[in-house]
């Protein structure tokens, strides 16, 4: 009985978890660059039962058969596949349109490969690069920024944007040095002058253009909130420049949509609170089986 109660309240933990994940997605509809989460869930260990008579030199044990003892929601993960672009017309709105391949693999709308050995890879997705206010690199898909006081690139949150070069984005004009507060932004990420075209120049006097990163397994990504992610250290391998011939091009005056399935959201929010219930009225019941057998058989 205690253990189908311990399985009822992993159930409600799991599905509470599963419904908390269908809420992000849903408050994260409009954030430009969110990528979808999907609660994974597995169940605890499975437990062998075996039937005894209790007596040392009885015969031996019959094996009676598995019981599994619950479920557990193990992590949430991300679907980043191509949301669709809104026009916003503002000079430094800019989105990511995507289709990286890997050699001998076709990937599925969801982003998924199965290769000859069964093993499931998922496909590589380019990124923004941006620092955070330690120095650390991180990426993202948010492409609203704006130029800070110090006519620097930055994201809403103040992140810095990097360039090619690894250093901070600046908009200097190339002639003669002055900050600018537009720019034009090529499909490559490389940054002109609005007036007259030319490149801007950073300090080396070397084209300025925008760091974009390629991450091999993007399930890798580390979220730290307010679309940016990071890798840890062991996985530093699997991010590299974006080079000229791959499929990914940077469109200026647009943003990308989330990629939530709104009514798929809801399904599964729904889905999650009747499941909630159900573990709950099973907690309910052994919790009146237990005072019954207390209060009642007890006094026999």
């Amino acid at each position: 009985m205690i253990r189908g109660l311990y399985t009822s309240a992993a159930g409600m933990i799991t599905q509470q978890r599963r419904h908390d994940t269908a809420t992000n997605n849903i408050s994260n509809l409009y954030t430009p660059g969110y990528k979808q989460g999907n609660a994974v869930s597995r169940s605890f260990p499975e437990m062998m039962i075996a039937l005894t008579n209790g007596s040392a030199d009885g015969p031996q044990a019959r094996q009676i058969g598995r019981i599994n003892t619950g479920v557990l929601t193990e992590e949430a993960l991300s679907i980043y596949v191509q949301g669709d672009l809104m026009e916003t017309k503002q000079p430094f709105d800019l989105a990511i349109v995507s289709n990286l391949q890997s050699p001998g693999l076709t990937f599925d709308s969801s982003g998924k490969a199965i290769t000859e050995d069964g093993e499931r890879v998922y496909q590589p997705q380019a990124f923004f690069t941006v620092e955070d206010g330690q120095g650390n690199r991180t990426y993202t898909r948010n492409g609203s920024f704006n130029v800070n006081t110090a006519g620097e690139l930055v994201t809403e949150g103040g992140y810095r944007v990097l360039g090619r070069d690894g250093q901070p984005l600046t908009l200097l004009n190339g002639t003669t040095g002055e900050q600018l507060s537009e720019a034009l932004v090529g499909p490559s990420g490389r940054l002109l002058d609005p007036v007259n075209g030319q490149p801007l120049l950073n300090a080396a006097g070397e084209p300025l253009a925008l760091l974009l990163s390629r991450v091999e397994d993007p399930n890798r990504l580390v979220s730290l909130g307010n679309g940016q992610y990071r890798l840890n250290e062991e996985d530093a391998d699997l991010v590299r420049e974006i080079t000229a011939d791959e499929q990914v091009e940077v469109y200026q005056g647009y943003l990308e949509r989330s990629n939530v399935d709104s009514s798929q959201a809801m399904i599964d929010m729904m889905s999650a609170l009747r499941a909630y219930e159900a573990n709950q009225k099973m907690v309910q019941y052994y919790d009146k089986s237990l005072e019954k057998a207390v209060n009642e058989v007890g006094k026999v």
